[in-house]
């Protein structure tokens, strides 16, 4: 059995999505996991961390650490469903960037979590719950000594972008954000992707939509896979679908960015890589 093991548990954008449409694809909001050795590693708490928290419990994971990319509700709305969070032999540590329209990530977590939004609190968690704040740029050292570049990334309010090498492969997760037309990014970004084995990508539009949603935080599949190219990346895998775009719609577009870039994957709710 493979030490290390990447699933996505939520691969689309802005708005869960639900109906026989949708099934080969998910409608689950933004969440991915990274699980190495006895190590669980978690990016964005979408509505597919429901699912994530069942498999967690049930199989006693250790300790546990989720990085937020933003606080967009598709991206938090799973939070107050993680069913880790409710049981005591949890340690749970929540990451994310600090910037300053952003609150801390305990005050996110008390803002969300609170009537007239929710009926409970995170008063009725019984894990125990850490929470670590850095700056975009950073270096972070996990408890399990894994190291995680983060970069931050062109999206209104600010996104961050990670890197982390685990098991000789390196992975990176960079949603929520908006390539230029000349696919040349700010040089961080670039350098935090370069080389990358595996590249999880925001492509929420397509080319024909770009036009009327610019300054909205989000790329194009196409701009995905020259921006891939350029940075010498290894598999790209498109991320943060539409919620417009339904099974038809992602196989064409999988089929048409597999023809741009041989060995382009659009990543698919349920989907497990193990290396």
């Amino acid at each position: 059995m493979a030490k290390h093991q990447l699933k996505f548990w939520g691969a689309r954008g802005s708005l869960p999505c639900s109906g026989p449409q949708y099934v080969r694809y998910g409608g689950s909001t933004c969440c991915v996991e990274l699980r190495y050795d006895e190590h669980t590693l978690i990016f964005d708490a979408g509505s597919g961390i429901r699912g994530l928290g069942e498999d967690l419990v049930h199989n006693r994971t250790g300790h546990i650490d989720l990085m937020f990319s933003h606080y967009h509700f598709d991206h938090i709305c799973g939070l107050p469903f993680f069913a880790p969070f409710y049981h005591p032999q949890t340690d749970v540590c929540l990451w994310a960037g600090q910037s300053n329209e952003w609150p801390g990530v305990a005050d996110m977590l008390d803002g969300f979590m609170k009537p007239p939004f929710f009926p409970i609190t995170p008063a009725a968690f019984n894990a125990q719950i850490g929470f670590r704040s850095f700056h975009a740029g950073d270096e972070l050292t996990l408890p399990s000594g894994a190291k995680i570049q983060t970069a931050p990334l062109d999206h209104p309010q600010g996104s961050i972008g990670y890197r982390i090498e685990i098991g000789g492969k390196i992975i990176c997760y960079v949603t929520d954000t908006e390539l230029p037309e000349n696919s040349k990014p700010d040089p961080s970004l670039f350098d935090l992707v370069q080389g990358a084995d595996i590249l999880i990508l925001d492509a929420m539009f397509t080319d024909d939509e770009l036009p009327s949603c610019r300054g909205w935080g989000h790329s194009s599949w196409r701009q995905g896979t020259e921006f891939a190219d350029a940075a010498n990346v290894g598999t790209l895998y498109l991320f943060h679908h539409h919620p417009l775009h339904d099974d038809t719609a992602m196989d064409k577009i999988a089929a048409d960015a597999d023809k741009l870039r041989p060995g382009t994957k659009v990543a698919r709710e349920g989907e497990t890589i193990s290396f």
